[in-house]
């Protein structure tokens, strides 16, 4: 059973998400995004993309390099099925001096370089003049058969350099394995018994209050005998859904040192995977976002693809759903799955949400139906690159979608916000719209 330690000795239970939070979650006008179309122009046309994350400093703030910020994604041949990205996974960097146009600078990494076959979501740090790119090493480098697991690492020593013609991020990096679950605080691949296996998506923080370094993951507790966990509200078929948010600290402050910790929250009978976990910290708490699907909730719990979010007075804290539910964006009935791993960062009085342009256009198709469709149909209906920027209004345990920017708009800290207007303009398609206000109409 995981347990963490308090400052007086005793030892208490992670928070959790439990069932009957979970089963509030109910789309509304706070929480549904607007209907998503394709952009005019894809930044990257040759390439899928999905999974981004932004440069960051050690506070948190978005990374400016010579008036250029920077993001990162997982990146793949725009000519494979987009079900078969992930098998593939690279991750590519893109610059922007507006945060609107972005161009592909290319691979961080040069082939079989990093650790794994190929490599999924994590995080970028850039201070003192050097990059620390944490991320999922998955599977094995060059196994010729893939398999799944999982391991945190980073890749360091890369310079990045600015001038008229743009960013350039280039080696040699020195790749280390940081993390690997310990089968006590976090389950080991020959422990699952769950229908989906996680140790993955590091995310950089430095808590603002106590200045503790600290790498956020997504991960699974043990359960290593159903029977005995009556702390669980839920059957033992529900425990094998046993997601957690996991933490590791850095008592020196290193940015490739690190020591496990029990996690700051457990979703244990209630859902599978709390992917990509970060955390937005305003003056009324520390709120906690991670990213789920509707298949990855136990039996007997109806979630969706979406945002997640919690809140605490402290990083540690007792966490407490966001809107009751934990639901915070979700897509609209009519296209469930056209945006997915939103990303939260405070701006100003706001906090901005990215994401990427999933599958859309699908009439009442499932996922699964997807993957049965002709080649062409499968790439017709995948967007496979930025999606629009949302905008939330946060306050205490409460959260309200307020409308949104353009595609892959990525505001910095002192840029101004376009004025919010009354309403989206009624497309006809009959398809819910969460936002009841909002910069103008979606893009289309």
């Amino acid at each position: 059973m995981t347990h963490r330690m308090e400052r007086d000795g005793r030892t208490r239970s992670p928070p959790r998400w439990t069932r009957s939070q979970a089963a509030g979650i109910e789309r509304s006008d706070e929480t549904v995004a607007p209907i998503v179309y394709p952009p005019e122009e894809d930044v990257a046309p040759d390439l899928h993309c999905w999974d981004t994350w932004l440069l960051r400093s050690r506070d948190g703030s978005i990374a400016e390099i010579d008036g250029y910020r920077v993001v990162f994604s997982l990146t793949a041949p725009a000519d494979l099925l987009p079900g078969t990205r992930h098998d593939v996974a690279t991750i590519r960097y893109f610059y922007s001096a507006d945060g609107r146009n972005w161009t592909c600078g290319g691979r961080v990494f040069p082939e079989g370089t990093a650790f794994g076959s190929r490599q999924w979501a994590g995080s970028a740090l850039y201070d003192d003049d050097r990059l620390y790119l944490f991320y999922t090493a998955a599977g094995s480098r060059g196994e010729t058969e893939l398999s799944y697991t999982q391991r945190i690492a980073v890749g360091t020593g890369g310079t990045i350099t600015a001038d008229e013609d743009g960013v350039s991020i280039a080696g040699p990096f020195e790749h280390e394995i940081l993390l690997e679950p310990d089968g006590e605080h976090y389950e080991r691949e020959d422990q699952s018994r769950g229908m989906i296996y996680t140790f993955r998506d590091p995310w950089f923080f430095e808590d603002p209050a106590s200045g503790e370094t600290c790498l956020l993951f997504e991960a699974n507790t043990p359960i290593p005998d159903p029977e005995d966990e009556d702390r669980f509200d839920a059957d033992p078929a529900a425990l094998a859904y046993n997601g957690s948010v996991g933490i590791a600290v850095s008592r020196s402050g290193d940015p490739t040192e690190w020591t496990l910790e029990p996690p700051i929250l457990e979703g244990v009978g209630t859902n599978q995977e709390l992917e990509r976990p970060h955390v937005v910290v305003r003056d009324d708490g520390y709120h906690l976002f991670v990213s789920s699907h509707e298949h990855t909730f136990a039996p007997g719990i109806a979630g969706y693809d979406a945002l997640y979010g919690f809140v605490a007075d402290s990083l540690r804290g007792e966490y407490a759903p966001l809107n009751e539910s934990g639901l915070v964006v979700t897509n609209p009935a009519s296209a469930p799955f056209q945006t997915y791993s939103w990303l939260a960062y405070p701006h100003r009085e706001e906090i901005l949400v990215s994401s990427f342009f999933n599958y859309y256009d699908l009439q009442g198709l499932s996922l699964d139906d997807v993957a049965h469709l002709p080649p062409a149909e499968q790439q017709r209906r995948f967007g496979g690159t930025l999606a629009p920027t949302l905008r939330l209004t946060a306050e205490n345990a409460s959260t309200r979608i307020l409308g949104t920017l353009e595609h892959g708009h990525l505001p910095i800290a002192d840029e101004e916000l376009p004025p919010l207007l009354s309403a989206f303009a009624d497309d006809g398609s009959g398809a819910e719209s969460g936002a009841r206000y909002g910069d103008g109409p979606v893009s289309r």
